[in-house]
């Protein structure tokens, strides 16, 4: 039902004729942000020339962010031009699929991801660890930039997973891809206008050949599972699981289908986990009175041993670490939407079509929620703290129908991680300052360098 007796939303200022195209183009995140602390938590940004002019409207809230995700998630889709070209690029898999498509994905997936389930890859995430461990100490590095490091160790872990032994060959193109690819869609999903992808112009051809490369590593490691002969439940990989999922009302993923749920997972299975490691690091290269904090609980529960799936639970301050460093630096950053008909938040008219952006980079800082938000304080995320604000006001995993459906894999693993990391090495900051920038995850624009300090085996 439309509603339509909000008021309108007050726009941010902009050049006369292309509005706010060059502040949102040379730094979207700070846009937002800015347009929050003036305008407060439903503000209009326009950009582009007349003609050609897109509107967005930024929602900033706890409370708007909900209604967005999950109270009105019917309402608002996964419909705008970004999205489309995400669906070129990487497929009709859970991140971009919607309606039936979704559901009957959803209900395949989903026993993939329980618990249970979920907590048996915890061993492979430590081999990738202590693999990572070997080299920093058999190479003697002094100094390395954790963001480079945590993304390559979360590629091979989500890649370890996904593709059982198939690790480097995976890892070399996914890492020699993605990034071209990410360009090439966030150029388009940004731009006014755009030439059709099948004309070979310089920029459409190298797209398709990264597309391509993509796509052929992923066919012919599942043809080679599905050709293996192997009996149902042999391979603990996921890929394995995912080729045998089936349902009796949904039957089960083709080709083409499996391909693009593992695209998916590759580019989503490993940033969230990526950034929040990687970050995390350079936090407590910069507070040692926290890095200490979280070393002596590290200690005290491991003992110097490997931890397992159990050991996540006992360890919360390296938790309330990992989840701060989400808050600051959310590998989300902004998340959009297409609203199908008119509606109201927080007062404020959203019209039908619409395109809505939530942004957990705004309101993980927002004053309401967060005192002195750029301060760098784990203890904000304790059990009593967290019941304390809105469920919204912290939701790097998104929410709703569509909420991340790898949140306790990725937490699972950065845990485990973190502690094995932090039981083997100190971290000095190089680089007190790291620049980012929104792309299709948050991207850092500079180096993350930290000095590594070997600690003596704690048992």
């Amino acid at each position: 039902m439309a509603i339509t007796t909000g008021t309108e939303a007050p726009e941010l200022a902009g050049l006369p004729l292309l509005g706010s195209m060059f502040d949102l183009k040379n730094d979207s995140l700070g846009t937002f942000l800015r347009a929050q602390r003036e305008h407060g938590d439903v503000v209009r940004i326009t950009a582009g020339p007349p003609g050609m002019r897109a509107v967005v409207y930024g929602v900033f809230s706890a409370e708007g962010a909900q209604q967005v995700l999950a109270g009105e998630s019917a309402n608002f889709r996964k419909d705008n031009r970004f999205y489309r070209e995400l669906r070129e690029s990487f497929g009709n898999g859970l991140l971009t699929s919607q309606d039936d498509d979704y559901l009957r994905q959803r209900r395949l997936v989903q026993p993939l991801f329980t618990r249970r389930r979920v907590d048996s890859y915890a061993s492979a995430v430590a081999t990738e660890v202590t693999t990572l461990l070997g080299e920093w100490q058999d190479g003697g590095a002094a100094t390395v930039d954790v963001l480079q490091e945590m993304t390559r160790f979360a590629m091979r872990a989500v890649a370890r997973i996904l593709f059982g032994t198939d690790v480097d060959a995976a890892v070399e193109i996914v890492e020699r891809s993605f990034p071209e690819l990410g360009a090439y869609v966030l150029r388009r999903g940004f731009s006014p206008v755009n030439i059709p992808r099948d004309w070979p112009t310089p920029g459409n051809r190298k797209a398709a050949a990264v597309h391509q490369a993509l796509y052929e590593v992923c066919d012919r490691i599942i043809a080679e599972r599905r050709g293996s002969g192997a009996a149902p439940g042999d391979g603990q990989d996921l890929l394995t699981l995912l080729v045998e999922a089936e349902s009796t009302e949904d039957d089960s993923f083709d080709a083409t289908e499996l391909r693009e749920q593992v695209l998916v997972f590759l580019l989503a299975g490993h940033e969230t986990t990526a950034s929040s490691l990687g970050f995390a690091l350079h936090l407590l290269a910069l507070h040692p009175e926290a890095q200490k904090r979280a070393q002596e609980e590290v200690d005290r529960v491991l003992a110097g041993r490997t931890p397992g799936a159990a050991d996540v639970d006992a360890l919360p301050y390296v938790t309330q670490v990992l989840k701060e460093a989400m808050r600051l630096f959310p590998a989300a950053a902004a998340i959009g939407r297409r609203a199908v008909a008119a509606t109201e938040i927080g007062g404020v008219t959203i019209p039908a079509g619409a395109d809505v952006i939530v942004a957990p980079w705004v309101t993980h800082r927002h004053p309401d929620y967060w005192e002195d938000a750029e301060r760098f304080d784990p203890d904000r995320f304790t059990p009593e703290a967290e019941a304390a604000r809105p469920r919204y006001a912290w939701f790097p995993f998104g929410g709703g129908p569509r909420a991340c459906i790898g949140q306790h894999f990725s937490m699972l693993e950065s845990v485990i991680a973190l502690a094995m990391i932090l039981q083997r090495y100190g971290f000095e900051a190089v680089d007190t300052e790291v620049p980012v920038a929104a792309a299709i995850t948050l991207q850092a624009t500079g180096p993350a360098r930290c000095r590594l300090k070997p600690r003596t085996a704690q048992a």
